[in-house]
């Protein structure tokens, strides 16, 4: 007995397991946690990663990832502050300008006393700048809490308040983006069949699948923010054609034969088709997981996972579902309402050639130019507008722009890091260098310094420098100041540790430089092979490729022309989504033409795939063009927001290039495709017929 006698021979059972999946899947989502570190996902290996978990080891005090400024306040009052920041939860130390020099000396000695290069950093026109260490995934409770106490006019900026942001706003990405996207969807499919019924059944069908993922994602210690907020919306969008092709082959059978009959047909029919268009946006997820990046596995993994369970619901779930409610849907039938778009494709078929020669032109320049898109790593840009950006901006305003780095060399020769201190000092873009040496001084015996004081520069092996760097956490003066500083320090000692926001994104651009290269290629060598077998053709692999491909590129290259960069997370998904997914539209075209072909002659033959498939084609890139474009709307941040407009346009392209430079590469190298294609069967039309055909050309 087949799967498709199984499903129509127990579609109650079925309906029934896949609705206790669904519920059991929506208890276990509730379980997810939900990573907002990004620095997390850098490998083991990386510089940074490195620097990060020797300094945990050697020091008992985390790196501080908040700043607090407090406003119109005395050295007293700074220190009771500072003390109650200590107290609250998530908080993990607070460092100020008394584990410098000391609690005691700092309330007996007037501040002028002190070195003003130091003291500025910490106290400065009665302003108190504190420093704040708040433990990882406590970010939100510690932010609220610090606010909660301190009130205005004070303010706290930093990573971790850039985290907490981030988690508060992704709480209800999701939700506003579904309940806004779905009318939509649900719009276009009601367009786009003949039933009141059968939009439902889509989003059912989907719907389930998605839920069912994100259950699984409780089987991993933790997800991304980043893929829990777009796999959900990605997955709908992506696999709502494989439900469309069922239900329109079952509706063609059901005019010969009975419900449970036509669904066994449908199912033998649209599994070739289905299965091709989840393989190539499979393969384009799965190529992400070849990042050493940990972002690209963590996206990869979930969205992989979330295509072959839509398959899964596609191929089972739908059809018990429609079979056990096909009297609903006969009932509530209506005339098509997508009108005719036979002129279209006539048009289309006419004026082939100059579109291919517009697009040819067109994607010189803009290959070019995509390769010189600039990209950012970093997370600043999603707080820009918020009450942490406004805070960050106060607190640059009276202490400057702070960016800090933690230097680890070894212990034991306080000469050369007075020498070592002084040269980064002269590095561009280093404000200030704070160490033992600069801020006790090299000619104080240790034995005389409070231990406090001590701990906050040595441990048993190394000595910690703090640099300042007057620069934003990434760009090239940032990344030069780095590579400067890495340089400096390697020339004295040839073991030593950097960290900070600034290195870990250094270390993230060269990473994922690399990765980003090989991504592309994996992903269109596997669609590549993935339609090679589909069609067994050498060329038509060629063609479908290149006609996706070259509208990524001009979706890439648009940034270039509007001088903008684009986050890296953008070019990942844009790579891979847009060749995985929209290669279906080129797959279900030239299927239909090669169907098509071996009974008519290569322009008829394509304008009658054009007539026929049009509409599907435009119906599908609308859902997915939409989600990008709700994504965009939607989405308070900037990163998600910049990811649904590259997917929304990039969609749009694709769709262009299928109908408008596709078809002319079919045509054109039509004798191409049978010499390269086994068991084509092209219709062979007469010689007379034949030259009619090519003076029409």
């Amino acid at each position: 007995m087949s799967i498709a006698q199984i499903v129509t021979n127990h579609k109650k059972t079925v309906v029934l397991v896949f609705v206790l999946l669904t519920l059991i899947s929506a208890l276990f989502s509730m379980l997810v946690t939900i990573n907002y570190n990004m620095e997390d996902y850098l490998p083991d290996d990386a510089p940074s990663t490195k620097a990060i978990d020797v300094m945990k080891q050697s020091f008992a005090e985390a790196t501080p990832n908040a700043r607090v400024m407090l406003v119109d306040v005395t050295i007293r009052d700074a220190l009771i502050y500072k003390d109650a920041i200590a107290a609250l939860p998530g908080v993990q130390a607070v460092t100020w300008l008394d584990d410098v020099t000391g609690r005691q000396a700092l309330l007996t000695t007037p501040a002028d006393f002190f070195e003003p290069s130091v003291v500025d950093l910490y106290y400065k026109d009665q302003h108190a700048l504190v420093s704040v260490s708040i433990r990882s995934g406590e970010e939100v409770e510690a932010v609220d809490s610090i606010r909660e106490l301190l009130g205005e006019p004070h303010a706290i900026a930093g990573p971790a308040v850039n985290m907490a942001e981030t988690a508060s706003m992704a709480v209800s990405e999701v939700v506003k983006a579904v309940i806004i996207l779905l009318p939509i969807i649900l719009l276009i499919l009601i367009v786009a069949t003949t039933s009141w019924i059968e939009p439902l059944f889509f989003l059912l069908t989907i719907g389930v699948a998605v839920v069912i993922n994100l259950g699984t994602t409780a089987l991993f210690p933790d997800v991304s923010y980043l893929t829990q907020t777009v796999s959900p919306i990605l997955q709908l969008a992506v696999s709502m054609d494989y439900a469309i092709f069922l239900l329109h082959s079952f509706n063609e059978y059901r005019t010969s034969h009975e419900p449970d009959r036509a669904m066994q047909l449908a199912m033998k029919r649209a599994l070739p088709t289905v299965a091709a268009s989840a393989a190539t946006t499979m393969v384009g997820f799965a190529a992400l997981m070849f990042m050493r990046f940990g972002i690209g596995s963590d996206l990869g993994i979930h969205l992989l996972i979330g295509i072959l369970l839509s398959f899964v619901s596609v191929m089972v779930f739908l059809p018990a579902l429609v079979l056990l409610f096909a009297g609903w849907s006969d009932k509530f039938r209506h005339r098509r309402l997508i009108p005719s778009l036979a002129g279209v494709s006539r048009g289309l078929t006419r004026i082939r050639i100059p579109l291919m020669i517009l697009a040819l032109v067109v994607t010189i320049p803009c290959f070019l130019a995509q390769r010189d898109t600039t990209y950012v790593y970093g997370n600043d840009t999603i707080t820009d507008s918020s009450k942490a950006g406004v805070d960050a901006a106060r607190i640059d305003a009276v202490f400057g722009q702070e960016n800090m780095a933690a230097l680890l060399i070894p212990r034991g020769d306080p000469g050369a890091e007075v020498e070592l201190a002084a040269e980064l000092a002269k590095i561009p873009h280093v404000s200030h260098v704070v160490s033992y040496v600069t801020s006790v001084g090299s000619e104080i015996p240790i034995q005389f310094v409070p231990d406090s004081v001590q701990s906050q520069f040595y441990s048993d092996e190394f000595a910690r420098l703090v640099l300042y760097l007057n620069v934003p956490e990434e760009g090239e003066a940032t990344f030069t100041a780095v590579d400067q500083i890495r340089e400096t320090v390697s020339s004295r000692y040839p073991v030593y540790y950097l960290a900070g926001q600034s290195a870990s994104l250094d270390d993230m651009r060269s990473i994922v430089s690399v990765d980003t290269k090989m991504v592309s290629l994996i992903a269109i060598i596997g669609i590549f092979l993935v339609i090679l077998l589909t069609f067994r053709s050498i060329s038509i692999p060629a063609f479908l490729v290149f006609s996706i491909q070259s509208a990524i590129w001009i979706n890439l290259s648009i940034a270039y022309f509007s001088d903008q960069s684009l986050n890296f997370i953008g070019y990942l998904i844009i790579s891979t989504v847009q060749l995985g997914a929209t290669v279906d539209y080129a797959i279900l075209l030239t299927n239909h033409y090669l169907q098509d072909r071996k009974e008519l002659s290569r322009k008829d033959a394509m304008q009658k795939t054009l007539t026929d498939n049009l509409a599907a084609i435009l119906v599908s890139a609308g859902i997915l063009s939409g989600a990008g474009f709700v994504l965009a709307a939607t989405s308070s941040n900037p990163i998600i927001a910049q990811l649904g407009i590259l997917l929304g346009r990039g969609t749009v392209l694709s769709f262009v290039s299928v109908v408008c430079v596709l078809p002319a590469l079919l045509v054109m190298f039509d004798k191409v495709i049978a010499a390269t294609t086994l068991q084509h069967g092209f219709h062979k039309a007469r010689h007379g017929s034949a030259s009619e055909e090519e003076r029409s050309q």
